[in-house]
């Protein structure tokens, strides 16, 4: 098989040869990692060497046959017991029908270190043979005098077929495949958490995501809060994605044929109970704060502003599932309050600010990160509550993306196990600490000590400062840098002021008691208000300077920003164009800020505010 490439391990790696075996498992099982056009993969295990041959019908072929004389066990473990291993795996691709999913044998030979992908077609009448074309092996190699190094072989270079969603193009392999590798070989890591998708068929999860990510899509468009709609939708409709498969598959398992119902515990924007409920599953959400899209979704989306206080008040007989996604200090409640509202009331929760019953949750001191820390506390109180808990990771554009489903109880269905439950649950709750520092408080009120967030949030990021006031902040500690002497480390040597720099002591040092003081009640105080204003100013390592949208660091910083469209009005006027002596150092035609009252944009506010009131009555109706 021809030499295509080859890549050479770090000379101090220590990890191998395990390390290699440890990032062909990342290969196989999660191929989406490097390649984004695929959800994932299924992989089944092959019985032998001669099935195998057989089902690759390829007995007699002398270029592959040398792959399959090893003695093959159906193991998918790397132990040493057996030289050979082989599998099958099932390409899922992102956007698919479902049918005609590609597939190949994975062949692990511990002896020589070596992988081989045999791919498989199936013609028209149903016969699976080999693709050829795409046998490709990689193996590790040992040079005494070069160390370690990883080796590409393809069968057939020249004949390589890319359909650009499972089999990319050969250079592909070299380039982005190869170098992961020996990464994942180097580091040779083992997550603290699941594989993402779990507990789900990673098909039937591709095929509803595809559909519904089609169908909200629009949203992105008439969003109107403030947060990123790119972030927020894509969360969202990837969660309900979860939820509707994992339903799915439970009412396939119990023989269910009525949708679950739900309720939302801090629902936030309430788009997660829009999605399910359009989908067919009754329910509602609850939050302490109304947000402004509510009113948007239509009459069938059951949203309450209501303060949820853990307690008799608080419970959901008639529910079937609770949901807590990041709902922050209700996380560690919503296994007690689904174990307490009913025996077959089961919950989901996606964890994410680190809460306790009765305040922040206290880190112990252990070799585990918090965020695992985390999630094992909410684990073991989710047990004690009587929940067989399981684990899972989602796909979703978040740091925070473990979920727990409690789906059944580890106890029987009798009133002396309930009693003996709710024992247990009470004596947990009791034993954690609240912001005082002393034990939970017993009794009718199981609650006692929780603190719900306020109605009204408090903000406190400077954005609720009097614009005149920011502005003339801004104003005089531009001037102070402008009218500097010095330029300490102000760039090149053009005629455009960049004025000098100060620390942030320094620049307060320039303002007010008065103006600090109105400042410290903001959360980052001056140091905020400068960051904010990043048009006009660049804040890093402690020192404050104007920018300059001329140099290089600001244009790698603001790489994701889309160049100004010939012709395009503009949101924000330019600071620089009003109150720099030289003006702005851009052009107008290259600038992102307007140049003039001419390229300012009228506000888009209530065209979004229709927008979206269409695209409701489209669903709705």
């Amino acid at each position: 098989m021809p030499k295509l490439s080859d890549v050479k391990f770090p000379a101090d790696c220590a990890t191998l040869p395990a390390g290699f075996w440890s990032a062909v498992g990342v290969w196989v099982e999660k191929p989406h990692v490097v390649n984004k056009r695929l959800c994932g993969a299924k992989e089944t295990e092959a019985k032998d060497a001669e099935d195998v041959s057989l089902l690759l019908d390829v007995p007699h072929d002398p270029d592959v046959l040398s792959f399959l004389t090893c003695k093959v066990s159906p193991a998918r473990t790397h132990e040493r017991d057996t030289s050979c291993s082989s599998s099958v795996r099932t390409f899922i691709p992102k956007v698919s029908d479902g049918a005609n999913l590609q597939t190949e044998v994975v062949l692990r030979d511990f002896d020589r270190q070596q992988v081989t992908f045999l791919p498989l077609e199936e013609d028209a009448e149903g016969r699976v043979s080999l693709k050829k074309s795409n046998v490709y092996q990689i193996q590790l190699c040992s040079h005494d005098s070069e160390g370690w190094s990883l080796e590409l072989h393809v069968l057939s270079p020249d004949a390589w077929f890319s359909d650009g969603v499972v089999y990319p193009k050969l250079p592909w392999l070299t380039s982005d495949l190869l170098p992961k590798l020996v990464r994942w070989g180097s580091e040779c890591r083992t997550s603290e958490f699941k594989s993402t998708l779990s507990l789900l068929p990673v098909e039937k999860y591709s095929l509803v995501y595809q559909q519904l990510k089609d169908k909200y899509k629009s949203m992105v468009k008439v969003w109107p809060e403030v947060t990123d709609p790119e972030k927020f939708v894509y969360e969202d409709v990837a969660i309900a994605t979860y939820l509707l498969v994992l339903w799915a598959e439970e009412r396939e398992e119990k023989g269910l044929t009525d949708r679950q119902s739900f309720v939302d515990l801090g629902c936030g924007n309430g788009l997660l109970v829009h999605i399910l409920t359009c989908e067919g599953h009754p329910g509602k959400g609850l939050d302490v704060r109304r947000r402004k899209i509510w009113d948007m979704y239509g009459a069938q989306t059951l949203l309450e502003e209501k303060a949820i206080t853990p307690g008799e008040g608080s419970l959901f007989p008639g529910a079937d599932w609770l949901i807590g996604n990041h709902s922050d200090e209700l996380t560690p409640w919503i296994p007690i309050i689904a174990a307490r509202s009913s025996y077959s009331c089961r919950y989901f929760v996606l964890p994410c600010c680190f809460f306790d019953f009765f305040g922040k949750y206290q880190r112990r001191q252990c070799k585990k990160s918090q965020y695992k820390e985390y999630i094992d506390f909410i684990t073991e109180l989710s047990q004690v509550s009587g929940f067989n808990t399981e684990e899972d990771c989602l796909r979703i554009p978040s740091t925070k993306r473990v979920c727990l489903v409690g789906k059944s109880r580890n106890y029987p269905r009798s009133a002396e196990a309930e009693a003996e439950a709710e024992q247990r649950r009470a004596r947990y709750v009791q034993s954690r600490p609240t912001t005082a520092g002393v034990a939970g408080q017993s009794g009718s009120s199981w609650g006692a000590g929780f603190q719900p967030r306020d109605r009204v949030e408090v903000v406190r990021n400077c954005a609720s400062l009097p614009r005149d006031f920011v502005d003339g902040v801004v104003l005089q500690v531009a001037k102070s840098l402008l009218g500097m002497t010095v330029d300490e480390g102000g760039g090149d040597n053009s005629d455009w002021n960049r004025g000098g720099s100060l620390s942030v002591s320094e620049v307060a040092g320039l303002l007010e008691q008065e103006t600090l003081q109105l400042l410290k009640k903001e959360c980052g105080g001056l140091q905020t208000l400068l960051k904010n204003n990043h048009q006009v100013f660049r804040v890093e390592g402690g020192r404050v300077r104007i920018r300059d949208w001329r140099d290089g660091n600001t244009l790698r910083a603001d790489a994701k920003r889309k160049p100004v469209a010939p012709g395009a009005l503009k949101t924000r006027p330019c600071w620089f164009h009003a109150h720099h002596a030289q003006g702005c150092p851009l052009q107008a035609e290259l600038c992102a800020f307007a140049h003039g009252t001419d390229e300012l944009r009228p506000s888009t506010r209530p065209l979004k505010k229709m927008k979206l009131e269409a695209f409701v009555f489209s669903q709705s109706s």
